[in-house]
This record gives C-alpha cells, structure tokens and sequence, in this order.
C-alpha cells in the first residue's frame, strides 16, 4: 500500500505566485522529502496553493488541502512550518486533529511536540525583531535622523537582520552556554545544534564561528 500525500504550498504576493518566486524553493524542498525520506512507494494525490500572508487562517486551498487529507488518510505536506501559517494557535489546532497528520519536508523527523515547539520559537523571534526594529527607528528619530525612503528601508533592514541574529543566539543560549562552560569546543557545538536541527538565523548550518559570534551576542547583551 501506498504512501499517500496533499502537498499544500504558500506565497505571499501575487507577483511571487505569478514569477514561481517562493514556489521553485518550496518544490524543490518538497522533492528532496519525497525522494529521500518518503515510505515507497508514494502517491502525490493533489497539490494546493494559496497567495496569501500567513497571518490568516482563512485560506481556500488549504481548506481544500486538508479535506482531501482527511477523506482519503493522507498526510498534508508543506516545505517548510510556516508555509502552513506563522500562527501558533493554528498550528497547535492542526497538530490536534486526530484525523490530519501534517509532515514538514525541512523537518522530517521532527514529531508534533518538536513542531509545536519550533513555532513557538519562531513566533516568539518574529515578535523579537518587530520590537527591536521599531525601538531602533524611534531612537533615530529622537537623535534627529530623518527617516524616509532608501534610508528609512535600509535601517529596517540593518535593524531586523541585527535583531534576528540576537534572536537565534537567545534561542540557543540554553544549549551553547552549558557546552561552552563545560570546556566543549566551537565546533561540537555547532554539530550539536546541527544535530538538532536548529538553523542559524540565515537558515544555514552551524559552523564554529557563527557559534563564536552568538556567544559574543549574549555576552554583549
């Protein structure tokens, strides 16, 4: 018998649906799931996709997506968490219906508590860096700095990238401090955190010194 799979994909923008921007990325990690940690045989039995923020619940294919799930025991596919949505309270909800069983390409070992708990963390982050961008922007309009076009856009992006790394150290101060205390070196730490699935705030893999730098972050903090 079959594997059986819904594969439910997400774009933000129109024009990111239209220019396959976002999609190629999503499908390309969908396929590495498929071809490499998929039960074989499998069956893809219809793929959905919604142009919409992730801030919504209400989303058409999706809807769709896990009805069909549901009706023939499929598992609804998605490249990445928060393709699904950026909502924890959503993702929780979908996590507990006893008749869908939801599969992250980019996690696919990861069981519905480490899911739950990675949304989690990315929520808690994306809070991080909107309160860190938008305490920098009125500091630089309290020192006088005119804010407005490139410049107002360049320092959003310098603020949010800034903040993001801040984030991604705080989110693993609990497993790099105690190594780095217990005479562990750079570079186990940073195979542990690859270990465990945890990306550096760029979505990559941990290396000795990105695992340097967040220490110096949380020392600097």
């Amino acid at each position: 018998m079959s594997k059986k799979y819904v594969i439910y994909r997400r774009v933000s923008t129109a024009q990111q649906g239209k220019s396959g921007l976002g999609l190629e990325a999503q499908d390309r990690d969908i396929a590495l799931f498929l071809d490499n940690y998929s039960d074989k045989p499998f069956e893809v039995l219809g793929t959905f996709t919604d142009v919409q923020s992730g801030k919504y619940a209400d989303r058409p294919e999706l809807e769709k997506a896990m009805d069909m799930a549901r009706k023939h025991r499929a598992e609804l596919l998605v490249s990445k968490l928060d393709r699904l949505s950026r909502d924890v309270e959503f993702i929780a909800k979908t996590l507990k219906d006893k008749e869908l069983t939801l599969r992250v390409a980019s996690m696919p070992s990861a069981d519905k508590f480490q899911l739950h708990i990675y949304a989690a963390l990315a929520e808690q982050e994306r809070d991080f860096i909107s309160l860190r961008t938008k305490q920098a922007l009125a500091a630089a309009k309290a020192r006088g700095v005119k804010l407005g076009g490139m410049r107002d856009a360049t320092m959003k992006r310098n603020e949010a990238a800034k903040a993001a790394a801040d984030a991604a150290a705080y989110r693993v101060a609990s497993i790099i401090v105690p190594m780095q205390e217990n005479g562990k070196s750079l570079q186990s730490i940073a195979n542990a955190l690859n270990a465990a699935n945890v990306p550096t705030p760029r979505g990559k893999k941990w290396a000795a010194m990105s695992v340097r730098n967040a220490l110096k972050r949380l020392e600097a903090a």
